[in-house]
This record gives C-alpha cells, sequence and structure tokens, in this order.
C-alpha cells in the first residue's frame, strides 16, 4: 500500500495531494506516514529530499482543527532556510483546507512582526529553538494546545548544541501529545534526545535513495599543503557547473572560497559566523547559479535543497560514513547523474575503510597529475543575482517581478529563460538574469514598477 489514496485522509487533504501530482509515496512516506496517522511517536531516520516534510506534515494536519486558533503543532528546525522551507511546504499541503495559518518564528528577523503575526492567531509553528524559547519565555506564544511536535534534522540541531533548549521547548508541551523525531543520520544523542521526549516510539529506518549508480566516486590521495589546491584543479578539470565543497572547520572555508576566487572561480563560504542577510545572499546566488561553488560545513549546509547540483567535494573526509552518504547524496538526483570527488590524507584512510564497509563498495583512487583544465575559458556561472528593495512585506510576489522584467515598457523585453530562479524575502528579493544582460535587466527595474511601485535594484 504505497499510494496516498490508500491513507485515510480528509477529502480535502487528498484532493489537494492529488492536483500537486502525489501519488506514490517514498520509502519514508509509506514507513512512517500510516503510523504517524495512527498517533504512534516516531523516531525516523531519512535524508533530506526523501520526502519527509509530507510525512510529518500530512500527519500533523491530519488532526488539525482549522476553526481553533491556537498552535496545534510545532516544528523545530536546525536552521532558518530549513524553517523556511518546511513552513512552505506545509502551505502547500494545506492548500486544500480552509484558511491554515503557518507562522514562521526564526532569528535574524525583528520580533515585531512575528509578535503580530501570533497575536491574530496560528495553528502551524515552524522555529528555530532558540528563537521559539524567546517567544515562551516572553509570553508571545503558548503551547497548551498543542497535539503534535517535529523535531525535524534533530541531528543536526544536537550538533549545534541546541539539546537543552529542545528540552526546554518540550517542557511546555502538554505530557498527553504525539513527538516525531526525523534524522539524516543516529548519533547517540538522538537516543538520549528520544528518551526523555519520547513515548513507546516506533523506529523507522530507511535507506538513502540515491543508488551508488547514479554517483560517480573518485577518491584522491592529498596532504595538508596541496588539499585546497587541488580543489581548483578539481574545478578546473571537471568543470561542473554547480558544486558544494565541505570543510569541516570555518576558517577552511573561508580559506578555501579565498584561494578560489584567486582563480576566477565564484566561489562564496557558508557557515556559522555569517550575519543572516549575509547568509541569505549567498544562498540566494548559489540557488539561482550565480555563484559556482559554495563552500560549506556540514552544519551550515544542512535544509539545504539545490536542484541540479552536478558536484560535491569533500574537501576533508568526515569520519561518519553516515554524513558521508548523506553528503554525497545531495548530488545525482531525480534521475540525473552526479560526482562525488574526495580527498583523503593517509591520516584519514581509517574513515574511508569505514565509508567503504558501510556502502559495502571499494573506494576508486586516482592520480593528481591526471587534473588538468580542460578549457582556456574562465568557470563563470551563467547567471548573476539582482537584489530589489522589497519582499513578501510589500506584498511582491515572484510573478511580480517575472512580470517586470518581460513586458515590452523601455523598450527592453527579457524572456522567460534569460529569467532565473526569484526568490522573495520579507524585506528583498533575488532574481538571477542571464549574465550578459545583467546590467540591462538592472536598468529596466530602476527605470521601471513592480506591483505599481518603483523600486531599488542592484547587482550583487
Amino acid at each position: 500500500m504505497t499510494t496516498f489514496a490508500s491513507l485515510n485522509l480528509a477529502p480535502a487533504l487528498a484532493t489537494n495531494l492529488e492536483s500537486l501530482g502525489y501519488a506514490e509515496m517514498t520509502p519514508i512516506q509509506a514507513a512512517s506516514l500510516p503510523l504517524a496517522l495512527a498517533g504512534k511517536d516516531l523516531i525516523a531516520q531519512a535524508q533530506t529530499g526523501s520526502g519527509k516534510t509530507a510525512a510529518f506534515g500530512l500527519a500533523l494536519l491530519a488532526k488539525l482543527n482549522p476553526r481553533w486558533f491556537a498552535a496545534q503543532a510545532l516544528v523545530l528546525c536546525p536552521t532558518r532556510e530549513l524553517a523556511d522551507q518546511v513552513a512552505t511546504e506545509l502551505r502547500r499541503l494545506a492548500r486544500g483546507m480552509e484558511n491554515i495559518k503557518v507562522v514562521t518564528l526564526c532569528g535574524g528577523v525583528p520580533l515585531r512582526g512575528q509578535i503580530a503575526s501570533l497575536e491574530n492567531g496560528a495553528h502551524l509553528i515552524v522555529g528555530t529553538p532558540g528563537r521559539v524559547m524567546d517567544h515562551l519565555e516572553r509570553g508571545t506564544l503558548t503551547l497548551e494546545g498543542l497535539n503534535t511536535l517535529v523535531l525535524d534534522e534533530a541531528d543536526r540541531m544536537l550538533d549545534m548544541g541546541f539539546f537543552d533548549d529542545i528540552a526546554t521547548v518540550a517542557r511546555q508541551c502538554p505530557l498527553k501529545r504525539q513527538t516525531l523525531l526525523f534524522s539524516a543520520t543516529y548519533p547517540e544523542g538522538i537516543a538520549k534526545l528520544a528518551a526523555q521526549l519520547l513515548q513507546d516510539p516506533v523506529e523507522v529506518k530507511v535507506q538513502a535513495a540515491h543508488q551508488r549508480a547514479d554517483i560517480v566516486q573518485r577518491f584522491y590521495e592529498v596532504d595538508r599543503a596541496n588539499r585546497l589546491p587541488t580543489v581548483a584543479k578539481l574545478l578546473l578539470h571537471f568543470r561542473p557547473a554547480s558544486t558544494i565543497a565541505f570543510c569541516n572547520t570555518k576558517q577552511q572555508c573561508n580559506d578555501l572560497a579565498e584561494l578560489l576566487r584567486g582563480q576566477g572561480i565564484v566561489a562564496m563560504a557558508l557557515h556559522g559566523d555569517l550575519e543572516q542577510r549575509e547568509r541569505d545572499q549567498v544562498l540566494a546566488q548559489f540557488a539561482n547559479k550565480s555563484c559556482s561553488v559554495l563552500v560549506a560545513t556540514d552544519v551550515a549546509s544542512r535544509g539545504l535543497d539545490i536542484k541540479e547540483l552536478e558536484c560535491v567535494i569533500n574537501v576533508d573526509i568526515t569520519p561518519d560514513p553516515e554524513v558521508h552518504v548523506h553528503r554525497i547524496g545531495r548530488t545525482g538526483r531525480a534521475g540525473q547523474s552526479g560526482l562525488a570527488l574526495n580527498l583523503a590524507s593517509m591520516m584519514e584512510m581509517g574513515a574511508v575503510g569505514r565509508i567503504e564497509q558501510y556502502q559495502k563498495a571499494q573506494s576508486e583512487w586516482f592520480k593528481l597529475d591526471e587534473l588538468t583544465p580542460t578549457s582556456t575559458e574562465p568557470l563563470l556561472p551563467p547567471m548573476v543575482t539582482l537584489q530589489i528593495a522589497g519582499g513578501r512585506k510589500e506584498k511582491i510576489r515572484p510573478g511580480d517581478v517575472l512580470g517586470a522584467l518581460t513586458n515590452a515598457e523601455g523598450g527592453v523585453a527579457f524572456t522567460r529563460e534569460q529569467v532565473g530562479k526569484i526568490q522573495v524575502t520579507d524585506f528583498c528579493t533575488f532574481v538571477g538574469i542571464d549574465r550578459a544582460l545583467a546590467q540591462q535587466a538592472c536598468d529596466k527595474l530602476n527605470a521601471g514598477k513592480v506591483k505599481g511601485r518603483n523600486v531599488r535594484a542592484r547587482l550583487l
């Protein structure tokens, strides 16, 4: 029974799923949804991109009372980006239900707007532990009516030191509730967390959905001196359009991004020391193909959902084989082939051995002297990002921006193909535009109007 039609869902939910094209359940949905709908506490192990948001989202929507404006479900996430993605997906899933209100509570944005949203009543809360605790302490959020607590990507929340925060939030939830814990890996802290918060949980584990056949893995032996320069050699040899390079430290992220930029490669670092404004800009540029290489730590990269990622580079080998599979599983999705390039020193051979055992496959090693530039052209991304001052607070939608760029006013009209991904945040909007046309597009926006009003745009 792997179809959504086999679930006993309310007609409004079932009809909306059909309109969204949800027919067959993914493995994690098929394994966890019937249990979650039956009210069981769950520990579910599944990778990012496996469909877990719908798995817990449908379970909490199924028991929601739309006419009672109280927080009936809380989803805790490690990062603002993941919280935004989860909230967006919940709104899509709830589209057939009457006026379901989802409020996102994350740091990096003013409290005032969040407090106003809560005062108007909310059914579903999605947030990061710190900001949710902040609202609980201020009394602007109460959880007496909660029936479902979801811990999404619990392993990363533990990595980020949120154990005590999660426990504090959970203590303010009713004892009689359902708790659903989703995690990509299963470190020791998960068992401790589950013992404190869950009641008679059922464990569900689904293997990574990415088959090794979809991902070509290559290993290269390096030493400390040539590790970072080798990353540039890999990029200039294979020339992937989009790459995530994983480093184990923030300093190494900065050093590698600087080295790559010095060789003309558009690279940006993503780690915990960035301010939210900087983080938003980096993620927007990578998502809309204005940045070739995202250099990131594991924690900072969690919650990213980048489609058509051609390559993953493990600048350092992670000692946890599950984390390795999670890293490389970001490429080779949706029937596409992916490339995973791994750099390992002699000191890391033990970790490589554990990966081989976990994947039940021998690693294939290649020589560094085979890495030669395959083109004299610079490795430039196809798009450039425009930033518009104005976002959701000004009621701007992606269609408004697309319309402003594709209309014939001012004598220049861009085609839909020349405009890339459009991302609207609370206070600004990011849009990808064909590299050769970026300045023209910026001038057009500054001279024209978006949604009937003048806007300010600039090239990032």
